[in-house]
């Protein structure tokens, strides 16, 4: 067991050699691969380390119990984050929240606390939804916010399903599905994070507590033209779906530009069939778009469609748009932020654009966020950090949360 005064900071060292990538850099921590299966065993190893009972639920989810004398499962104070990550991530985006939970249980064991109600540590898989392409897959599936029939027919991009490789990885693919039992166990929701922005550098406090989530959603356009020799077809008679695709992009930066608060990105874009002489035959291109009103979202996106039909006629192309995934703002409890608020009586109020399991729990449980200082507010990227100082402080402040939530009554 680390040493608790600097228990973030040697856990996350445990695990820094794991699912580097040395073509993006940072970390590759695709769901169910090498690297993420690496990681699970960790987080088992220093579970049972700490005493706790772990167990991976039929969703692939992760608990690691603390237990109450009585044995019962029920009115649980739940912890955790994930540990996949974005292709060429940072090495906090996840892994923070779940080394902060093992610290934060130090810490409470190094008090002698007691807990009234029992504690867990849970780890979502495919929070990023970098292999499935479906952000919060597992939460989601447990709260049936995900279709479960559509769930198991997504593919990667070897073409393997949800289906296939959560059977290769020990889990049912028929078992897979709303999980109401699971829910009904958590009395209450507390996930910490990195933050993903610079409101705590400017500010300038190593924690936040959080209050919203930005709503946000992912459109997959895709562009179909004619594919052609690069260098025989001449300007005038190309149908170049990539051509569509850069005005779709454009048409985003401007879109989000002139709309207040709103963010929107493209950060993919695939061409079939990808030769460096060949004009591509179609493109896909994904769009993400988020705004604190959800309305403001949706009409948003349909500004960038038009403009990409617009676009795709200019060229003699056509266009498709499909949503793979949309989630409304979420917004925390208010009685559970009040009561953090009275447990960490200096922490300023933040919401966030970047999505997270609590978000989804959010509308079935209390739910509440942590947030701990980014020095550059960069993320998503092998540049994302926090300073030791600020891990130890937000897991601190973790543990005087889960302490004042498992001796009280459910709020």
């Amino acid at each position: 067991m680390p040493d608790r005064l600097n228990a973030v900071t040697s856990l996350l060292g445990g695990i820094h050699d794991v699912g580097t990538d040395p073509v993006r850099g940072g970390y590759s921590r695709p769901v169910f691969s090498n690297a993420e299966l690496d990681l699970r065993a960790w987080f088992t190893s220093e579970a049972a380390a700490r005493g706790l009972d772990v167990e991976t639920d039929r969703n692939g989810i992760m608990w690691a119990w603390l237990d109450v004398a009585s044995g019962e499962r029920t009115d649980a104070v739940v912890t955790g984050s994930h540990l996949d990550s974005v292709p060429g991530g940072g090495a906090f985006d996840g892994p923070l929240g779940v080394a902060s939970a093992l610290a934060a249980v130090d810490l409470l064991q190094s008090r002698g606390h007691r807990p009234q109600r029992p504690l867990a540590i849970a780890v979502f898989p495919e929070e990023e939804g970098s292999r499935f392409g479906l952000a919060c897959l597992g939460s989601g599936i447990m709260t049936g916010s995900v279709d479960v029939a559509r769930a198991l027919n997504l593919k990667d991009q070897e073409g393997n399903t949800l289906a296939d490789v959560a059977g290769r990885n020990g889990l049912d693919p028929s078992h897979l599905g709303p999980d109401r039992e699971a829910i009904g166990r958590i009395g209450a929701f507390v996930e910490l994070h990195v933050e993903q922005g610079r409101g705590l550098v400017d500010l300038a406090r190593p924690v936040a507590i959080g209050s919203s989530i930005i709503g946000h959603g992912r459109w997959r356009f895709t562009v179909t033209g004619q594919g052609n020799h690069a260098g025989t077809t001449l300007m005038s008679d190309r149908r170049d779906p990539m051509t569509v695709a850069a005005r779709i992009v454009l048409a985003a930066q401007n879109a989000a530009r002139s709309t207040p608060s709103a963010r929107a990105t493209v950060g993919r874009i695939a061409p079939v069939p990808g030769g460096t002489n060949v004009i591509a035959s179609s493109v896909d291109v994904w769009l993400d778009v988020r705004h604190p009103d959800d309305d403001v979202a949706r009409a948003l996106v349909q500004k960038i469609s038009d403009e990409a039909q617009g676009a795709a006629t200019q060229e003699g192309c056509s266009v498709t748009i499909r949503e793979e995934s949309f989630s409304p703002t979420a917004h925390f409890d208010q009685g559970l932020q009040r009561r953090i608020a009275q447990v960490l009586p200096d922490a300023p109020v933040l919401d966030t654009g970047a999505g997270h399991d609590a978000g989804v729990l959010a509308p079935f449980v209390p739910t509440a966020m942590l947030f701990v200082r980014n020095p550059s507010g960069i993320s998503h990227s092998p540049e994302e950090h926090a300073e030791p100082a600020d891990s130890e402080a937000g897991a601190e402040a973790l543990a005087d949360v889960l302490a004042d939530l498992t001796v009280r009554p459910s709020c």
